[in-house]
Formats: structure tokens, C-alpha cells, sequence
């Protein structure tokens, strides 16, 4: 898929919000990519991750981890295209990233992180420290959208299938805040947690 196919995509299926967003890094948009929405259709959903796998063939990945909520899809997609399994974090009781359900790693388990869009790349760096900690070893990263403006710094090969040019500000310097709108928070990270 080229630029252009995945623009039209997203644009198609709604997922290019344009409002007054808190994302879940903290920092406030004009603009919002919900990639659950292009993902909910699984037909777009194997494409994406087919293109996505792609760009990481020559890395010999044994596992794809992803964040959870938004990774998870993306994260499963990429790991059947690549023939390999899918495992996720996800948050604990206390907050904190962790692998749950049983899931494990090997010791030296190469490993592939995946996540649907990167701002800051906070999840991700906490799913990398998360397979670290386990044992894994993480290999590369990649992302659906990387909106970081190029500023992202994750300490392996990390590539996205597509970057858009998207500006995200701290609160305190957010236009929209100083407008006097009032963000709304469309991210899972948001949602009532019922443990």
C-alpha cells in the first residue's frame, strides 16, 4: 500500500477526527486518528498489517508484542503475516505495563513491538521495557502512523507505515486551550478501568 491508499482509507472509514482531543500522551490535538475504526473491518485490517510485516521480513522476529488497547489488532495482523505469535501488554492494578494472561518469552526471544499510532511513543518504549524486563529481546518497532513530526527516539530500528504530519501541543501551550475549548479524550487509556 503507498501513501496515498492509506490516507484514502483512513479518510474513507472516518478515522481522521478533527476537534479538540487530549491524547493519551498527555498532549492536545486538533487532530485525532482513531485506527480502530479502519481495523474494525478485518479485511483492512489484514492489509494494513501484511504492508506493515513487510517492513520488517529481514529482522527474523520470533513474537510480536503490542500495547494494549490500540496495538493489539495491528500487533495480531502483522504477527500472522509474518507467521509468528502475538502476545500484549497490558496495564496492571497498579498502573504499570505487564505481560498478563500467561503470556512468556523466551530468554533471547526476538522480538517485534508494534503499536497503531505513535506520538510521543510512550507505549511503546513501556512495551519495550516491559519485554526487556521478561527477558525478550526487541529487535525493531513499528507503527501504523508515526504523528511524531520525526521526533521519536526509541533505541531500535523503528519504522511506520505511514507518518503524517500532525502538530500535538503540552496543555499549557495548546491554542485550542487558550481559544477556551475544552478537550475530549477519545483514547482507551481514558476509560473507566472496572478491576
Amino acid at each position: 500500500m503507498n501513501r496515498e491508499e492509506i490516507v484514502k482509507l483512513l479518510e474513507q472509514v472516518g478515522a481522521v477526527r478533527t476537534g479538540h482531543f487530549e491524547l493519551s500522551s498527555g498532549r492536545h490535538s486538533a487532530t485525532y486518528i482513531q485506527c480502530a475504526l479502519v481495523l474494525e473491518h478485518p479485511q483492512h485490517a489484514e492489509q494494513l498489517g501484511r504492508a506493515l510485516a513487510d517492513l520488517f521480513k529481514e529482522h527474523s522476529v520470533a513474537c510480536v508484542v503490542s500495547p494494549a488497547l490500540g496495538g493489539i489488532l495491528v500487533g495480531y495482523e502483522v504477527a500472522r503475516a509474518l507467521g509468528v505469535r502475538s502476545l500484549f501488554v497490558e496495564r496492571d492494578r497498579s498502573g504499570q505495563m505487564a505481560l498478563r494472561r500467561g503470556f512468556e518469552l523466551k530468554p533471547g526471544e526476538r522480538v517485534l513491538v508494534i503499536e497503531d499510532v505513535w506520538t510521543t511513543g510512550g507505549s511503546t518504549r513501556e512495551t519495550i521495557g516491559v519485554v526487556e524486563e521478561e527477558g525478550g529481546l526487541v529487535v525493531a518497532a513499528g507503527a501504523l502512523i508515526d504523528r511524531s513530526g520525526g521526533r521519536l527516539e526509541l533505541n531500535v530500528p523503528a519504522r511506520a507505515l505511514l507518518e503524517m504530519d500532525v502538530p500535538s501541543y503540552e496543555p499549557d501551550e495548546c491554542p485550542l486551550c487558550r481559544a477556551g475549548g475544552m478537550p475530549t479524550r477519545p483514547g482507551s487509556r481514558y476509560l473507566r478501568r472496572s478491576l
